[in-house]
């Protein structure tokens, strides 16, 4: 994005750091500057409005826990002029941060430009490089927590939708999972809608991709992880399984659930009692439930 070559027109709005002048100005071309939309991180990548050389993240508290991110390589922000007003005082204090991006504030066709047609932005968007993750080596490789909380970790056997992975993510943060450990293919990328639905959630919690699953679980056992799979067939409860150490939950994909390979590695498979007429829950829900069943 370029810059006005004029500072005197620039004006400031509510938070200091936001440039007024219009983000999509013309380059020397006279061709005008649209940012960029798309790319999305491992497990998979995919190419969003406005093509593949960026990436874009909006929401509220999505930007925000961005923005306050170290180790975000941040690149744009967009902000509405109410956004700027409602939030003025927590943007001065992230855009001081080293790293900051430059700010610029912006109306209704710079966030179409930018964005897919069904984001709910709430004002703001941030372009930016998709985080880098650890790698399941060293999550295992990390000392204990100390405390009474057992060490969890989540695993996803292909789970795709991103709102699902959003809404696990937050889950897992609020009640203090160490990480969330997933397939490389066919599972949900880091997206503006993940991020989204984590609401602040992504930039607080590993989110792991590994190339076998199988592999990975047999890592987490070895590190002393019992792992338990959640299948309607499972003959005990989570709770009636459950021990005091570390504890390695497996979650199956929308539909077909945990695949054969998946729940011949772990330890055991259990249930969450549910009542007829409901069998199963949503795996979001699922996660959640059981979240609190080990780690309330």
């Amino acid at each position: 994005m370029t810059q006005s070559k004029h500072p005197r027109n620039r004006r400031k709005s509510a938070a200091k750091g936001i440039d007024r002048s219009h983000p999509h100005q013309r380059s020397d071309s006279g061709s005008p500057k649209r940012p960029k939309s798309g790319g999305s991180s491992t497990p998979s990548t995919s190419a969003a409005k406005g093509g593949s050389g960026g990436h874009w993240l909006f929401g509220v508290h999505a930007v925000l826990a961005a923005l306050a991110n170290p180790k975000r390589r941040k690149e744009s922000l967009l902000v509405s002029r109410e956004a700027g007003q409602r939030h003025g005082e927590t943007l001065d204090k992230l855009l001081a941060l080293p790293g900051a991006p430059h700010a610029h504030q912006a109306n209704r066709d710079d966030f179409l430009n930018a964005l897919p047609d069904s984001a709910v932005h709430q004002g703001l968007a941030l372009q930016c490089a998709p985080l880098s993750q650890p790698h399941i080596e060293d999550l295992i490789a990390e000392p204990p927590r100390s405390g009474k909380i057992r060490p969890v970790v989540l695993v996803l056997d292909q789970v795709t939708d991103p709102q699902n992975v959003g809404a696990i993510l937050r889950s897992a943060t609020a009640f203090g999972a160490l990480a969330v450990v997933t397939t490389g293919r066919n599972a949900a990328a880091e997206s503006g809608v993940l991020v989204k639905t984590a609401s602040g959630a992504f930039d607080h919690i590993p989110y792991i991709a590994v190339t076998n699953l199988a592999r990975a679980l047999e890592s987490l056992k070895t590190a002393g992880y019992w792992s338990l799979g959640l299948a309607g067939e499972g003959k005990r409860t989570l709770a009636e399984a459950k021990s005091d150490g570390p504890v390695a939950l497996v979650l199956g994909a929308e539909g077909s659930g945990l695949r054969r390979l998946t729940r011949e590695t772990c330890d055991e498979l259990v249930h969450l009692p549910t009542r007829e007429p409901i069998s199963a829950l949503n795996v979001s829900n699922a996660a959640a439930v059981a979240l609190y069943e080990l780690l309330a």
